[in-house]
């Protein structure tokens, strides 16, 4: 097989490329809408998935998000230290189990709003689309 230069148009319609950049954008976006809350959208979703699987181990956090077990202990640690989840160990085996602080529910709270102003600032740009249809396609994406 010959290698050849990848040209300007396998550039722009790489799904890859263009789907990191967007992630890129969507995430500066989110990140400032929720700056006063002093989080991010990174942690923003694991205090959103702690809460809705509440006693799941680490690991089976990181599956429901997506998230590097790695990544997600790093986002996890510095909830901890903005005092925001406590880890313990589980009850059995050698998991953690990690928990909102009644300070986490209530930022958790806070951010909630700030996080609908920015997915509906996002939606509201592809109202010439079908937002359902992009967030279907990607899921396709994501299953695959």
């Amino acid at each position: 097989m010959t290698w050849t230069k990848p040209t300007a148009d396998d550039l722009s319609s790489c799904l890859i490329l263009n789907t990191v950049k967007t992630a890129r954008v969507l995430t500066r976006r989110y990140d400032n809408r929720l700056r006063p809350l002093e989080l991010t959208v990174a942690q923003f979703s694991v205090l959103s998935v702690m809460r809705g699987n509440p006693g799941k181990s680490i690991n089976a956090l990181a599956e429901r998000i997506a998230m590097d077990r790695s990544t997600l202990t790093r986002n996890i640690d510095l909830l901890i230290a903005k005092g925001l989840v406590v880890k313990t160990t589980a009850e059995r085996g050698n998991g953690r189990i990690c928990r909102l602080t009644d300070e986490g529910d209530r930022r958790l709270d806070a951010a909630i709003p700030l996080w609908r102003e920015a997915r509906d600032e996002m939606q509201a740009q592809l109202k010439d689309h079908d937002p359902v249809a992009y967030l279907d396609a990607l899921a396709r994406l994501a299953a695959a």
